[in-house]
């Protein structure tokens, strides 16, 4: 999120854990014991699709109803429990401190956190703002030491903002969009507070967020499974607003792919960076909202024609992910020998990629041991840079398989340096440069090579990736990110993003006391003390949708 910034895109009990005594612990098996078992009952996250789609019948009843089984995290803020063993680190109070005073509000009661609090820049611009995408990690924070309001409060504005009229210069917007972000203007004389939302339409570029949507059904389950309380998510206007998400993409039209078709700058990435088409953080949200929703949605006549058809996109969304996208080691070598302009069903090269579009660089990028989702496939183009977000969404909403997921794990850490550096996270790798940079992002000066979005090195992606490192049982990958943070994020002032090829530099324009960079930090921190609270954002594998998997007869040569 910076100053052009488009789009959007934030447990109650004790705690035990420290860092000294999960040293050694595979977090995989410990989310199975009864301590930390994060789904209590069996639930709609564990239950198959196919399940679901047999028995829409069943209702929301069996739909968990108690809270997750995490706690204030031990961390010295009002809400913190002095009997907890964690000994922080003194950067957690600084973060507390900081992240409270990010707090906006409406008519006495708290509604968000601002982008960023940064009184040395000398232009605020929308960074004054409260954003979807960059509440989520603030949100997080809130709900895992037990202020869940803060939370609600925040889900019921953005859901009565989704209801008004959205207009660009003449042209309307979709009933079910998101806003990027909105403001709360105070008037002392007549001592009222009004909203004012961006959906677009004051924009860098006028790009409509496509990921508001999918973070706010993610953070409605997240509320939901945090406090054990299903009345927020049952609620007309709660059950509306999902469906009116789902309705926007889940339209029919001309695509012969499961995935969503989305401009440049419609996501985290919000500049051109040649994203567009059918960007992997996109898909990967859309896949978690998807099955979030399935979880959250009511049985009634409405709430199941939706469910019947986020079943069926599931699985076709699930195959052409995991079929197309995924690249490894072997599948490198089978894209190299392709054959091109092959016809009819028996087509290997079902896309046309042309194997010598291939970059260079990905051949010594690609371990033996290791793979990822690559950003984008579409006709006669195939994406190999590596996005952090939409990777380690897919292993937290499972739409890597096991294996899959563990191979991601396997590539970050062989690709530490490239991928980690001195500042963790490369937002996306490799940068591009010299004539490309120039046709890809429109000669964009704030997305200069290894700078803000064309990798850079973004701090709130440390929660992403240490939920991901539990997810697969290698919490020591996170331990080892969030000690190399703790040297420089204080002392540097907390900033949206650090520049160069190893995250050494503070970004040439990003702004101090970003607020998703705090909450980030402190996110990463509780769930590294108490794994229980990966059961919020976190979606079991469902086994339904994980037959072997391999290529339909065409992709066999």
């Amino acid at each position: 999120m910076d100053a052009t910034k488009e789009t959007v895109g934030l447990m109650n009990g004790s705690s035990v854990w420290s860092i000294s005594e999960t040293d050694d612990i595979d977090f995989s098996r410990l989310l199975d014991k009864p301590k930390l078992n994060i789904e209590r009952q069996r639930s709609f996250d564990e239950r198959s699709l196919s399940e679901l789609s047999i028995g829409l019948a069943r209702g929301i009843d069996n739909l968990e109803t108690t809270n997750s089984p995490g706690g204030r995290s031990g961390f010295n803020t009002p809400a913190s429990s002095a009997r907890n063993s964690f000994d922080p680190h003194p950067m957690v109070a600084d973060a507390w401190e900081a992240l409270r005073r990010s707090l906006v509000f409406f008519r006495g009661q708290p509604v968000g956190t601002i982008a960023a609090y940064d009184h040395a820049s000398e232009e605020v611009l929308n960074y004054d703002q409260v954003f979807v995408r960059d509440f989520v990690p603030s949100a997080l924070a809130f709900l895992m030491n037990g202020e869940p309001e803060i939370v609600k409060q925040f889900l019921l504005k953005t859901l009565h903002l989704q209801g008004w009229e959205k207009r660009i210069d003449r042209f309307k917007l979709g009933e079910g969009a998101m806003p990027a972000s909105f403001k709360v203007l105070h008037d002392p004389i007549r001592k009222t507070d009004s909203l004012v939302a961006d959906f677009g339409e004051s924009a860098i570029g006028r790009v409509a967020p496509v990921d508001s949507g999918f973070w706010w059904i993610i953070l409605l389950r997240a509320y939901t499974k945090s406090t054990g309380d299903l009345s927020l998510a049952e609620t007309p206007e709660c059950q509306k607003g999902m469906r009116l998400i789902l309705t926007l993409c889940l339209s029919e039209g001309f695509d012969t792919f499961p995935t969503l078709l989305c401009a440049d700058g419609c996501s985290m990435i919000d500049r051109r960076m040649g994203i567009y088409g059918y960007p992997i953080e996109i898909q990967a949200l859309f896949f978690m909202a998807l099955r979030c929703a399935c979880s959250l949605l009511k049985h009634d006549e409405e709430g199941k024609e939706c469910i019947e058809r986020i079943v069926k996109r599931l699985h076709a969304l699930s195959y052409h992910m995991r079929s197309y996208f995924w690249l490894d080691f072997q599948q490198l070598n089978d894209i190299y020998r392709y054959k091109t302009e092959e016809y009819s069903h028996t087509a290997v090269n079902k896309f046309n990629v042309i194997p010598d579009s291939i970059p260079d660089w990905v051949f010594d990028f690609m371990p033996t041991r290791g793979g990822y989702f690559i950003g984008n496939v579409s006709p006669a183009r195939m994406d190999f840079r590596w996005f952090a977000l939409g990777n380690c969404i897919a292993i937290l909403s499972s739409l890597a398989t096991h294996e899959q997921a563990m191979a991601i794990m396997d590539l970050i850490e062989a690709r530490w340096e490239e991928l980690v550096g001195e500042m963790p996270l490369k937002i996306a790798y490799p940068a591009i440069e010299s004539h490309e940079w120039r046709i890809v992002t429109g000669c964009d000066p704030k997305n200069t090579r290894w700078s803000y979005h064309n990798g850079g090195s973004w701090p709130v992606l440390l929660w992403l990736l240490t939920a991901a490192c539990i997810k697969t049982g290698r919490p020591q990958i996170a331990r080892k990110a969030i000690d190399l943070a703790e040297t420089r994020l204080l002392k540097d002032s907390w900033p949206e993003y650090y520049d160069g090829k190893l995250g050494r530099y503070i970004g040439k324009q990003a702004r101090k006391y970003q607020t998703w960079s705090i909450a980030g930090y402190l996110v990463a921190k509780m769930m590294l003390e108490d794994p229980s609270h990966l059961g919020m954002i976190s979606l079991e594998e469902d086994r339904q949708m994980n037959p072997v998997l391999k290529r339909s007869s065409s992709w066999t040569c």
